[in-house]
């Protein structure tokens, strides 16, 4: 059982029962703030100054992983701030995947969560049906005392733990995410998908049937949010469209369709499925841009010269009817080969994408493309082997439009939102913060430990110099390391009604407008368009319920990750489970106080090697240089190395990989 027994009952809230521990806490002084706890059950708070506030568990009072909670500091100084939660202000999940445990005649639900530190009592009442040794889903229905166990119920039995239909529902329903969405959502949904497209839905739409359209999509894809149009209009202006699913055509505000959509804020891609924000026969037929189907759009239609310069703009809802689907393999080949199906239209835009990468770059967008691995799963799920993905000029082709889409809709929107009086309406941003200035030094001491010469200019790296070194390692083992460590010093990226920019884009503007089949924010975004273009304006009461749009999308938006990287890391541990003992090349990923953790250089699969296994010498964490270093032998280990490794074991049920040096 998590929580052992001595600490929970020698657990006590009030200050009179901790004289001597510390002074008496201000009361007056109370703070708020969220905690992050790690695997031991210690909180840590991050202040205002950016310090963080050590919340030892006797000291959590019921805060969990990820809470907003109310806080004070013990005003003992010489030390790293500490203190105490005073109250939970806001659970961020009360809901847990875990095993159900049978002790003598009482049922406990023992979490997976690394970070979730105590059992969860379970009445025989509100069992469910689920039995001892299954894989459940449980909630937290009262917990007020900490120094009891909180007791909850059982919501879902899930299954057998280990099996891959039981694992992935679990990390679904552990992030947020249930498999199936609402009756009311798909029974709304197929009655639109039975009416399909009339003539009334025609009206008001711009026909792009009759010009050359095409999507391009992974091999495997079954929703198509996007395709191209393309028509030589002279010598040297080209008509392009960027030409997205009218989604918000069928998902009306408030509808059974928008709630499910808005609660999930995104689809889910698992290693073995997609987990939809909406209903199939919606995401992967009627939105979806099929070949010769007409389908329904909202538009942005730009006339560039042979230079990549926008010379005209069209924003609105469209009807096309598109003539080829590419995968991108296909489309890789009728860039290059002049024999190929539209050759020449390929290659053209092909030319005018890297242009506008070339026009990003130069001014200061930084290169955060990272190596991605696919498995090949048995009819069981089972991985059968690791294989990595492979980033063409199609890839970028597509990515470039749609950053050009998504650009110009938040310029358009925020240059023509009514200004009457100064005063701008609303509008939901893509936006992403600048570094940190610590995270920017902490990059720098690393970069130039392992002889990269980088500057700081205002507290940051320029943009040109940390791409200059990322081209530098193209092809080089490190890469994949110092690309990690740069992404780690970035801000996350998220969506606000208060744009500032997007840093990692050096956009001034810039939104989410290509993909509403997968993303609330997109549908929200085709929505303000549509009543800016008609002339409406979103006023500025609206603001704080569009920011809690945002909020929500970007707190989802991480969740949907965070289940998608698990669900690689537990095909990675289930792919090494039958390789113990057996020897591979690695590079060094990560360094901590406790050791190395190692990414097998083909696979991906990254374990640790604790630092108790390394017996040649005692080794210090050099945190700013990211190394261990040797007190005696003074041999190193550090970020990005490439060292030989062996599988020592490994623990499906926390996912974990833990490997020797060979």
């Amino acid at each position: 059982m998590k929580n052992n027994t001595k600490n929970k009952h020698q657990k006590e809230s009030s200050y009179k029962h901790k004289k001597g521990l510390h002074d008496k806490p201000l009361f007056t002084n109370k703070s708020e703030g969220v905690i992050n706890l790690n695997s031991k059950g210690v909180g840590f708070i991050k202040t205002e100054t950016g310090n963080d506030v050590e919340i030892e568990s006797i000291y959590l009072n019921t805060a969990l992983n990820g809470d907003l909670v109310s806080f004070v500091i013990f005003p003992k100084k010489g030390e790293k701030p500490k203190g105490e939660v005073i109250e939970i202000l806001n659970r961020y999940k009360n809901s847990f995947v875990g095993i159900l445990e049978k002790e003598k005649d009482l049922f406990y639900l023992h979490p997976d969560d690394s970070k979730m530190y105590i059992d969860i009592l379970i009445p025989e009442k509100s069992l469910n049906g689920a039995k001892n040794g299954e894989k459940v889903f449980g909630t937290i229905t009262y917990w007020k005392d900490p120094k009891k166990l909180p007791e909850g119920r059982i919501d879902k039995v899930i299954g057998k733990p280990g099996t891959n239909e039981t694992e992935m529902h679990a990390i679904s329903l552990e992030k947020g995410f249930a498999f199936n969405l609402s009756k009311e959502a798909e029974i709304e949904a197929e009655k639109i998908k039975n009416t399909g497209i009339t003539k009334n839905d025609f009206a008001g739409r711009k026909d792009f049937r009759g010009t050359l359209t095409f999507t391009i999509d992974p091999n495997d894809a079954k929703d198509f949010d996007d395709a191209i149009s393309f028509k030589k209009i002279n010598e040297d202006e080209y008509e392009i469209g960027i030409h997205i699913a009218d989604v918000s055509h069928y998902v009306k505000k408030d509808s059974q369709l928008d709630i499910e959509a808005r609660n999930r804020g995104t689809s889910v891609y698992l290693v073995d499925r997609t987990i939809p924000m909406l209903p199939e026969n919606l995401s992967n037929d009627l939105c979806s841009l099929m070949p010769d189907k007409d389908r329904l759009t909202m538009s942005a239609v730009f006339v560039m010269n042979q230079n990549g310069n926008v010379k005209n703009e069209w924003y609105g809802k469209t009807i096309i009817h598109s003539q080829k689907r590419f995968t991108y393999e296909e489309a890789e080949v009728s860039i290059k080969n002049k024999n190929a199906y539209l050759h020449s239209e390929l290659s053209f835009l092909n030319k005018i994408a890297k242009k506008l990468t070339k026009e990003r770059f130069e001014k200061g967008a930084i290169s955060l493309d990272q190596e991605e691995v696919k498995f090949v799963l048995d009819s069981n799920g089972f991985p059968l082997k690791v294989v990595k993905k492979t980033r063409g000029d199609s890839n970028r082709l597509i990515e470039e439009f749609m950053l050009l889409a998504n650009r110009k809709v938040a310029e358009k929107v925020s240059n023509s939102t009514n200004k009457k009086n100064g005063e701008k309406g609303v509008f939901v941003y893509r936006i992403h913060d600048k570094p940190s200035e610590e995270k920017m030094a902490d990059l720098f001491s690393f970069l130039t430990s392992i002889g990269y010469k980088v500057s700081l200019k205002n507290g940051l790296i320029p943009s040109k110099e940390i791409n200059t070194i990322l081209e530098e390692l193209s092809g080089k083992d490190e890469k994949d390391a110092v690309h990690k460590a740069v992404i780690r010093s970035m801000a996350k990226a998220v969506y606000s009604t208060k744009n500032i920019g997007h840093y990692g884009l050096a956009f001034n503007y810039y939104t989410h407008f290509t993909s509403p089949i997968r993303r609330y924010p997109d549908i929200i975004v085709h929505r303000m368009l549509e009543a800016y273009l008609s002339g409406e304006k979103i006023k500025t009461e609206k603001m704080k319920e569009y920011e809690e749009i945002s909020r929500k999308s970007s707190e989802q938006e991480k969740r949907a990750s965070d289940a998608e990287r698990a669900s690689i890391k537990y095909k990675q541990v289930e792919y090494m489970s039958q390789r113990i003992g057996k020897k591979f090349e690695g590079i060094i990923s990560g360094i901590k106080e406790w050791g190395i953790y190692v990414e097998e250089k083909e696979t991906k699969c990254e374990g640790l090697i604790s630092v108790r296994e390394l017996h040649d010498d005692f080794y210090v964490f050099d945190e700013r240089k990211m190394k261990l270093v040797g007190e005696k032998k003074k041999k190193s280990y550090r970020l990005g190395d490439t060292i030989k490794i062996k599988v020592r074991k490994v623990d499906l049920e926390r996912k974990t990989i833990d490997y020797l040096l060979a």
